[in-house]
């Protein structure tokens, strides 16, 4: 209940303006948001590919109503790939990018997201690495795995999200393994209606097993997005049983979440991206977070009252 409580307020304007200008806030952002440029993006990127993990980038930002914006963050995108790659940052997919759909347009119609993609995948093309684009809202699913489906023509490594809390992940995971795509299997951060996801964890867990499973056993490449021990336990227990190379999946984790253990897996020697995002429209993305960790809503909620 608190988590979808949380979840709704994450569309609330009038918390959005009391939660971004408390003083208690940027400390927690810092503590998950890389900063608000491109060069922070890329001193971050650099300081996490030193220690062994790789990385990909979100300029945050959702639900764009304007064309003019779209254009701007496909722009975005554009200049910190090349930024990156200047860097040496992208050789191999070690950096990369994750865009959602809806920051480039796809509200506007699906013609000018796929266009603006199209120019993103193009630029991480030439810089040497990969595009995924994100999970968002139930609205936006099937018209973002319509768009990978059309570009992977031209851009076979382009990426998307399967979400497990929701009913259709198994599926989803099947169909996109049977085609051997770049698949990140996550719990998922929104809040959807009983009708199309689970309401329990325990449902939302046995789905994420269930989708784990079908990409694993697939001729794709799985990107498991969880920072739950269990399932990263299950995961290599998996590759194991399916005889999966260490470079053919991945593991995904947060900045800023269990740190510890994103260096662990990483000297192990198996592939371990962090998933970065920076800009200055952080809000939806810091409430979503706190809605995953109790511990961090009851130290921001201690804090504004110590502010005021």
């Amino acid at each position: 209940m608190l988590r979808r409580v949380l979840l709704a307020a994450s569309a609330s304007s009038r918390l959005r303006q009391l939660i971004t200008t408390a003083p208690a806030t940027r400390a927690i952002v810092d503590s998950y948001v890389a900063g608000e440029t491109g060069e922070d993006a890329v001193r971050v990127s650099r300081e996490l590919r030193a220690a062994g993990l790789l990385v990909t980038l979100d300029y945050l930002g959702e639900d764009t109503t304007d064309e003019a914006q779209a254009t701007a963050v496909t722009e975005e995108y554009v200049q910190l790939l090349g930024k990156l790659s200047a860097e040496g940052l992208t050789h191999g997919g070690a950096a990369e990018v994750s865009v959602k759909p809806t920051a480039v347009g796809l509200f506007l119609g699906p013609g000018i997201a796929a266009a603006n993609i199209a120019r993103i995948c193009a630029a991480a093309a030439e810089a040497g690495t990969t595009v995924t684009l994100d999970a968002e809202e139930y609205p936006a699913i099937e018209p973002t795995l319509q768009i990978a489906a059309k570009l992977r023509a031209e851009h076979p490594d382009l990426g998307c999200v399967v979400q497990a809390c929701l009913r259709r992940a198994e599926a989803d995971c099947r169909a996109l393994a049977a085609y051997g795509v770049r698949v990140r299997l996550c719990k998922g951060a929104y809040s959807e209606p009983d009708s199309v996801a689970f309401a329990a964890r325990r449902d939302v867990d046995l789905s994420y097993g269930r989708g784990l499973r079908a990409l694993m056993n697939g001729p794709g490449y799985p990107m498991l997005a969880t920072h739950d021990p269990r399932l990263i336990e299950i995961t290599g227990s998996l590759a194991r049983l399916t005889g999966r190379a260490p470079d053919s999946f991945e593991y995904q984790m947060l900045y800023g979440i269990r740190p510890a253990e994103q260096r662990r897996l990483a000297n192990t020697g198996a592939r371990m991206r962090v998933y970065v995002p920076y800009g200055g429209d952080w809000y939806a993305y810091l409430v979503r977070r706190l809605a995953e960790r109790p511990g961090n809503l009851a130290f921001f909620l201690r804090s504004l009252r110590s502010k005021g």
